[in-house]
């Protein structure tokens, strides 16, 4: 028996014209459809023009680990087997990630049929930095969670994206900005290629000002980066005499300090020999 495939395909984060002729044909096609909603599937289909011939079924966060080894070994025997989620791609925020981890231990193929995001349609349209960038989801929804998860991205130096929904949008931007800092530029793009598209950039406490007036649709968050902290030789010099006082000698200790840190050799030599006499 020929092997089957499983294949995740990506489906239009609004505009079902952005939909790829080779979705259309994988409906069509497919033995098994596995959507995470079975009804806006059927909705999307009837946009596309296209019927679903094979056995629909739900693929959703609360049955994936028992659909998961189901799906598997309808590929074990052949079958093609095709898992979309509500809007763009399965296992990004989606169910898909134990199914491809499942098939992956089970030596099955998966393949991937790319399309709509609407994590890299925010950050391209953001006017923020795109050359590094991550993915954080969802924010907690406790307050304290939320709080310390934020607090712990204060430093990261890539441009962050956040998915959340419309009812605590106002919070969430109100405790970035706490942790980030009010004038931390931000994007929040709503809607996106929808009839009802926005993006809104401005700095985040400025935003969760705009927020605090209530805003509806899907909503996607992009954050810039911290901006890079520039090391001082004055805030490293104790360093330096700690290392040579235990030891080291003060030229290695300042060769050491200066391979932490980027800053020069010599300059932080002459500042902890200053600071020693």
């Amino acid at each position: 028996m020929t092997p089957g495939v499983i294949l995740l395909a990506a489906t239009p984060i609004g505009d079902a014209a952005d939909a790829p002729p080779r979705l259309r044909r994988s409906l069509e096609e497919a033995d098994i459809v596995a959507a995470e909603d079975t009804r806006r599937l059927r909705a999307l289909a009837g946009r596309l023009g296209v019927r679903v011939q094979g056995r629909l079924i739900s693929y959703q966060e609360h049955n994936e680990n028992e659909r998961a080894p189901e799906l598997v070994r309808a590929a074990q025997e052949g079958a093609r087997v095709l898992v979309v989620s509500d809007a763009g791609m399965p296992s990004v925020s989606d169910p898909g990630y134990r199914l491809v981890r499942v098939a992956a231990d089970a030596g099955v193929r998966v393949s991937v049929l790319p399309g709509p995001s609407a994590v890299l349609t925010a950050l391209a349209i953001s006017g923020l930095a795109t050359d590094r960038f991550c993915f954080e989801g969802f924010v907690a929804r406790k307050p304290g969670d939320r709080s310390r998860a934020l607090a712990a991205l204060a430093t990261e130096p890539r441009t962050m994206i956040f998915f959340e929904s419309p009812h605590r949008l106002a919070g969430t931007l109100a405790d970035m900005a706490d942790a980030f800092g009010a004038d931390r530029p931000a994007a929040v793009c709503r809607e996106l290629t929808k009839t009802y598209e926005e993006v809104k950039r401005d700095g985040l406490g400025a935003l969760a000002t705009w927020a605090g007036d209530g805003v509806r649709g899907e909503i996607t968050i992009v954050v810039a980066g911290a901006p890079p902290v520039l090391a001082r030789v004055e805030d490293h010099v104790e360093r330096v005499l700690t290392l040579a006082d235990s030891g080291s000698g003060l030229k290695d200790a300042a060769a050491t300090v200066a391979a932490e840190t980027g800053l020069g050799k010599r300059e932080l030599y002459q500042a902890a020999l200053a600071r020693k006499g």
